[in-house]
């Protein structure tokens, strides 16, 4: 028997002509409600499985009034809505909908995005199950293992970091100054890389003595449920001096979530989150703690218990304290820098690239969309087929429909063979739709229909093909404002932004630039025949004041220039168009490296890349251009040991 529908539309005529398609198909049609509050009425009663939502709506409350309830009773909801404007896509879009259907619509697309609701609602309640009790054993597992305090507590906040993501965390920071004060905290300094901070390296950070420590624990809130601090919120916690202002202050954090435990004999014990993100938690976060927070307790106590009788504040394994992670940035290749948004983008990858999931990468022209979506296909499970990259921008627009999906011989003036299309070609594997935004409205319509039933029709032929192929799919523009203009379909929208990846400009990941600066300077250096080895400190310090509105790209073209010009070993001046100075107040506080800091960072860069390695092909001397004996001087010079580079 198929689900239980409850239709939600002030116009009788079209929600008469709803009714009988649904009906006509085997759906039961529980009822049809003209208002929020005869909905509300009819949703207590009937109890439906599904709801199709008008978002506009007769009296005060809207249909995006009506999804914010059936979120929160997991009912899952389709919006039916012509083209709106943006901010109403934008409050639509935040109630996360099953589907979108922009009328007037077919009966074939009605049920098809039924279907397709289905499907995810299932999927996502299972898939959120299978993660939760995934997420359980693995906490178990750590907790039961032989490992050190300090290691465990790491090893927890990195199976966390894809639920509650960080860019540091405080365990344990309850009771400082106690006779069993057992607390650690970890830095995020690069993808699945932390510095390990004791309360020791603590002390020597802050400058505070450990007696201002505990006095400002004393005036640290002591929370009793999990609970998050977004924004403003966040910035009345840290309005007074305490623990948690010291840490936002010190780490430049701009978002807090707080995970009290029940530990046996009520010692306090909790996990503090922190984010360079504004707005990085939520109440789903809450939630999931919740659900988690047994797992840690009921083998978390005896670990407590068995750490009184060691050392907790014993010398790092490594001299700089950052935990050492094999392969960390493998499947992320080409990709550069450490900064905390881009740590971010990595962190989604990881979790997008091994389901079928449709992506949709957001950014500005330069910041590097199609490499992201290299690394999605490179870490599916699709890696071995076609990857199938199209430009949506550079299509012929009398030729896109064939290009896309083929045609037949004869089929038109011209086509003088069949012609296999891109969607063909990538069937089993990924197609890249670059550019999307530029996609004729059209086209648009032949687009969704292709993503909904799974099949293409060439142009000529007389029976549709089947296709197995994952979306990704990138652009540029503003795709709400170009909905809200009618330049862009609201349900094909809905349908490629089933996971976004929003990428940041260059001048909002600034601490990049001498990184990459010195991956452009060596690519051009290989390619030109060149021997630049470094750039001067002045050079680093106006490309950090530059806005770079051609982002990444217009940085490599940049080096790549002055490679070209440069007269010695370095890099000593630089033509930038205007130095325009960056109007974010974080760029004023980011340390510029030397340019002996900025050489050892890049040498042990290529020096994990080779596994160590100096000498032979494909070693970091080849790589860096260098005699392996002048690398080892150069390593000397600089204090690069072995176990920097393990």
């Amino acid at each position: 028997m198929k689900e239980k529908i409850l239709i939600v539309e002030d116009q009788f005529v079209e929600a008469d002509y709803l009714r009988i398609m649904l009906v006509q198909t085997g759906y039961t049609v529980v009822g049809i409600a003209r208002s929020v509050v005869q909905a509300q009425e009819l949703i207590n009663q009937e109890k439906p499985d599904f709801v199709l939502l008008d978002i506009f709506l007769k009296g005060k409350l809207t249909g995006i009034d009506l999804a914010k309830q059936l979120s929160a009773d997991n009912i899952a909801f389709v919006y039916l809505s012509a083209n709106s404007n943006e901010d109403v896509l934008n409050d639509a879009k935040a109630t996360q909908p099953y589907g979108f259907l922009v009328k007037p619509f077919r009966e074939k697309d009605l049920l098809v995005t039924l279907e397709i609701a289905r499907y995810r609602h299932e999927h996502s309640l299972e898939s959120k199950r299978k993660k939760e009790d995934e997420l359980k054993k693995q906490l178990k597992n750590i907790l039961n293992g032989s490992q050190e305090w300090k290691q465990k507590l790491l090893n927890i906040g990195m199976h966390l970091q894809p639920y509650i993501p960080f860019d540091y965390m405080a365990a344990g920071f309850d009771n400082i100054g106690g006779e069993n004060f057992n607390g650690i905290s970890f830095l995020r300094i690069g993808f699945n890389e932390y510095q390990t901070i004791g309360l020791k390296e603590l002390i020597t950070i802050t400058g505070k003595s450990l007696d201002e420590l505990i006095a400002l624990q004393s005036n640290t809130a002591a929370e009793t449920d999990a609970v998050f601090y977004n924004e403003e919120a966040f910035c009345n916690l840290c309005s007074n001096p305490s623990l948690k202002k010291l840490f936002a202050d010190t780490f430049k954090m701009k978002s807090h979530l707080t995970m009290p435990l029940n530990i046996a004999d009520n010692k306090p014990f909790s996990f503090c989150f922190y984010s360079r993100r504004a707005n990085a938690y939520n109440a789903d976060q809450v939630a999931l703690f919740n659900l988690i927070q047994q797992s840690l307790t009921d083998n978390n106590a005896p670990v407590v218990q068995a750490e009184k009788r060691n050392n907790i504040h014993t010398h790092h394994q490594h001299a700089n304290g950052v935990t050492p992670h094999a392969d960390t940035l493998r499947g992320f290749e080409g990709i550069i820098g450490k900064s905390h948004l881009l740590l971010n983008v990595f962190d989604h990858i990881s979790q997008v690239a091994p389901l079928d999931t449709s992506v949709h990468i957001l950014g500005e022209s330069g910041t590097g969309k199609e490499r992201i979506a290299d690394c999605i296909h490179n870490l599916s499970v699709r890696k071995s087929k076609s990857f199938i990259k199209v430009n949506c921008a550079t299509l012929p627009a009398l030729l896109i429909e064939s290009e896309l999906f083929g045609h037949e011989k004869g089929s038109f003036t011209g086509a003088i063979d069949k012609r296999i299309g891109k969607f063909e070609m990538a069937d089993k594997g990924t197609i890249f739709l670059d550019e999307i935004g530029e996609m004729p409205i059209e086209l648009q319509v032949k687009l969704l229909r292709v993503l909904q039933e799974k099949e293409i029709e060439p142009i000529g032929s007389r029976s549709p093909i089947k296709i197995n192929v994952r979306i990704i799919a990138a652009t540029n523009r503003n795709l709400e404002k170009e909905v809200a203009e009618g330049r862009f379909r609201l349900d094909l929208y809905y349908r490629l932004n089933v996971f976004p990846i929003t990428l940041p400009a260059l001048r909002e990941r600034k601490e990049d630039i001498p990184a990459l600066a010195y991956h452009f300077m060596n690519y051009y250096n290989h390619k030109t025949g060149k021997k630049v080895s470094g750039i001067s400190d002045a050079v680093l310090k106006d490309m950090m004041s530059y806005n770079w509105p051609g982002n990444i790209r217009e940085l490599e073209h940049l080096i790549e220039r002055n490679i070209l010009l440069a007269k010695g070993a370095t890099i000593e001046e630089i033509s930038l168009p205007t130095i325009k100075k960056s109007t974010s107040p974080d760029v004023d506080m980011i340390r510029i490296k030397t340019i002996h800091e900025n050489e050892r960072d890049y040498i042990i860069a290529v020096l994990k890349k080779c596994n160590g390695r100096i000498w032979g092909p494909g070693a970091a001397a080849e790589i860096l251009n260098l005699h392996p004996s002048t690398l080892k001087s150069k390593m000397k010079k600089l204090g690069i040991r072995k176990e920097y580079v393990e």
